[in-house]
């Protein structure tokens, strides 16, 4: 694992000793990486989404329901 030094606001880091303290997690490493984890699959969501809305916007129009749609964007938040 690479290892890195970086620094935080004050109030970042409270909240962070505070994520150890409450035992959610083992170490500020651990919470930094799961929220890294986080964010990446927010993006794979957001780029799903754009790519969905680009294509219809090439298209014009868009067979699938809305309640389609939003069965898509749900099956990707349990992937």
């Amino acid at each position: 694992m690479a290892r890195q030094s970086i620094s935080f606001t004050k109030p970042n880091d409270e909240w962070l000793k505070h994520q150890v303290e409450s035992m959610e997690y083992s170490s500020k490493s651990e919470v930094v990486n799961d929220l890294i984890r986080q964010a990446r699959k927010q993006q794979v969501q957001i780029d799903w989404v754009r790519a969905k809305l680009e294509k219809a916007e090439n298209s014009g129009f868009t067979n699938d329901s809305k309640e389609s749609i939003l069965a898509q964007s749900k099956s990707l938040l349990n992937d």
